[in-house]
C-alpha cells in the first residue's frame, strides 16, 4: 500500500465516525438504503482498498455495492407441533460469510464478469454494504494486462461460486493457522540472519 493509501486507510477511513465525516455518511446511508440492492458504481468509496486488492481505473473493471440484510438465517415456523427445541428457526447461521453471498448476487447480476475481489464499506442497524470488484475477462484490456489476465484461464471460470476469492477461502478455512504467525516468523529470521552476520 502506498503512503497515500495509508494515509487515506488510518487518518480517514477509520475516523470517519467524527464530526466532519459523520453528517457525509450519515447522508450517504440514508440516499444507499433508497437504492436497489445492487448497483453499478462509477468510482470506489474506498480507492486505497480497492486499489489494494486489485482494482484499476482502466476499462474492463467494474465496482458493483451489493446491499445484504444483517442477521442469521430467516426460516419459516413449522405449522405442525413440534417441541420449542426442536422447531429449527432460531440460531441458524449461513456455512458462507454475509461478504461471500454479497459477492454471489453481485456474480449473478453480472453473469459476463468474474469476481475479483470485495471489501466492506458501511453498515446501520438492519443492512451491510459492500463493494464488489468485477472484472470483464473478455476485454482486451484485461486480456493485454499481465497482472490480471489469468483471470481469463478456464480454471478461474466462475471462481466465486467455487470459494476461490478471498471471502470464500476464509469460509473453508483455508487461511487459518495453527503456532507462530507467517509475520512473526520472518521477523524472527531476520534477526537470527542479522545476529549470524555479526
Amino acid at each position: 500500500m502506498t503512503v497515500a493509501g495509508r494515509y487515506t486507510e488510518k487518518l480517514i477511513w477509520r475516523k470517519r465516525e467524527e464530526e466532519d465525516l459523520s453528517r457525509l455518511w450519515r447522508d450517504r446511508l440514508i440516499r444507499w438504503r433508497r437504492e436497489p440492492a445492487i448497483v453499478r458504481v462509477d468510482r470506489p468509496t474506498r480507492i486505497d482498498r480497492a486499489r489494494s486488492l486489485g482494482y484499476r481505473a482502466k476499462q474492463g473493471f467494474i465496482i458493483a455495492r451489493v446491499r445484504i440484510r444483517k442477521g442469521g438465517r430467516r426460516k419459516s415456523r413449522p405449522r405442525s407441533g413440534r417441541k420449542p427445541a426442536g422447531l429449527g428457526i432460531l440460531k441458524l447461521t449461513p456455512g458462507k460469510s454475509i461478504r461471500q453471498i454479497a459477492e454471489e448476487r453481485a456474480a449473478r447480476k453480472f453473469p459476463n464478469l468474474e469476481v475479483l475481489n470485495s471489501y466492506y464499506v458501511a453498515e446501520d442497524g438492519k443492512y451491510y454494504w459492500y463493494e464488489i470488484i468485477l472484472v470483464d475477462p473478455h476485454h482486451p484490456v484485461v486480456r493485454s494486462d499481465p497482472r490480471i489476465n489469468w483471470i481469463i484461464n478456464p480454471a478461474n471460470k466462475r471462481r466465486v461460486f467455487r470459494g476461490l476469492t478471498s471471502a470464500g477461502k476464509k469460509s473453508r478455512g483455508l487461511r487459518s493457522h495453527r503456532g507462530i504467525p507467517t509475520i512473526v516468523k520472518r521477523f524472527k529470521r531476520k534477526r537470527r540472519l542479522a545476529r549470524l552476520r555479526v
